[in-house]
């Protein structure tokens, strides 16, 4: 731009094409130097637009002491336009107001001056140089402004939208991590312990006794992992598996343990003392049935020879599950355990906006126990899932 500015302005002053009448105290060269000088400015049109702007606004009134170059002009507008698109925001706010005054002043000062209509032109032209391209410059500095913005909205929506997907993911992948724990826990404990026994006690009975039950656990073990690779595989689009478990199942679940834990002394016990037993919402059954097959899948792990009681009732909205077993050491075989059930069960209840204890205490004969006592909302609980 300032080369073709600079020979644009050489060919029209070789030519002797000029914007104003012949000045007898400067030579028709002097045109030259604003020319140079605005032609040099255009170079820092972007990096120092308002010091241009100065430097240029006092070039072109040097230029109208001189027969006028209309490149220099040019050239003049073109640096107002980038004081307003690239200068500072007060900047871009003040010039164009200033330019305005500037017209408006000119005009009336001229028409008072030569009393003649004809003097409206010269606030024409006044305006054309600098308020016409600073109001210009405000409105692609409005449009480059409004398109930033809404880059960044874009930009945050597609933040926002990732960190959606991720969460839904995470969440996703702790739900079925806590279900696969759940399902499958119970039956590998039992088939550890029992393949444990029949590898350290060398008695055919017992060797085939325990095998039965691997079988048996094996089996529902495998089932119950299909079902739930078969979810995973159509997308998981249901909250939970097709064939969710529900508190009419707790009776099989205690049978089942009560045969897997006949080797290590355990005796397990069903109290329902609900006297309303309607079904309840399915989140709500699912959770209380995780939490007796966990807590039995622990009592299995790790405790002491002795009862395994299982109670569930109901006070007003509030659904109890409690499962007690006898807290000490046993002996025989016993399965490792990570913690992870503990934390899948706190899940389930904070899902439902319910409360859940556990931890050993003390009952009044003096028998130390182990208590998983977990309250869920029958109500409140579902619209919070």
């Amino acid at each position: 731009m300032a080369a073709i500015g600079l020979l644009g302005g050489l060919v029209l002053w070789a030519l002797g094409l000029r914007i104003q009448g012949d000045r007898t105290f400067f030579a028709p060269w002097v045109s030259l130097l604003p020319l140079a000088v605005v032609s040099v400015l255009e170079l820092v049109r972007r990096t120092a637009p308002q010091p241009a702007l100065v430097i240029g606004t006092l070039a072109l009134i040097a230029d109208q002491f001189t027969v006028g170059n209309l490149a220099t002009v040019l050239m003049f507008t073109d640096l107002m336009y980038a004081a307003v698109l690239y200068g500072t925001p007060s900047a871009a706010r003040r010039i164009p107001v200033t330019t305005f005054l500037i017209t408006v002043g000119i005009t009336i000062g001229f028409l008072a001056w030569f009393r003649n209509p004809q003097a409206l032109l010269i606030g024409v032209v006044t305006g054309m140089v600098s308020f016409l391209p600073a109001i210009t410059g405000v409105s692609v500095r409005n449009h480059r402004d409004a398109a930033e913005a809404a880059r960044l909205r874009a930009d945050q929506t597609a933040l926002l939208a990732e960190m959606d997907r991720v969460q839904a993911v995470t969440a996703e992948r702790t739900r079925m991590a806590r279900e696969l724990h759940d399902m499958v826990a119970n039956h590998l404990s039992a088939i550890a312990i029992h393949s444990t026994a029949a590898l350290s006690i060398d008695e055919p009975d017992t060797s085939r006794e325990a095998l039965g039950v691997i079988r048996e656990n094996s089996v529902d073990g495998l089932a119950e992992m299909r079902r739930l690779i078969g979810l995973l595989r159509t997308g998981g689009k249901d909250r939970e598996p097709a064939a969710s478990p529900t508190l009419a199942s707790l009776d099989a679940l205690v049978e089942q343990t009560r045969t897997s834990a006949a080797s290590s002394g355990l005796t397990c016990a069903f109290e329902d003392t609900r006297e309303e037993r309607e079904p309840l919402a399915a989140p709500v059954e699912l959770a209380a049935y995780r939490i007796v097959q966990e807590s039995l899948t622990n009592a299995l792990k790790h405790a002491a020879p002795g009862p395994v009681g299982v109670r569930l009732g109901r006070s007003g909205r509030l659904l109890t599950v409690e499962v007690s077993s006898v807290f000490g050491d046993r002996p025989g075989p016993r399965a490792p355990g990570s913690g992870a059930g503990l934390v899948g069960m706190r899940e389930r209840v904070e899902l439902l906006g319910g409360t859940i204890e556990a931890g050993p205490s003390v009952t009044g004969a003096g028998t130390r126990i182990w208590r998983v006592r977990a309250e869920l909302p029958v109500e409140e609980g579902v619209s919070k899932t």
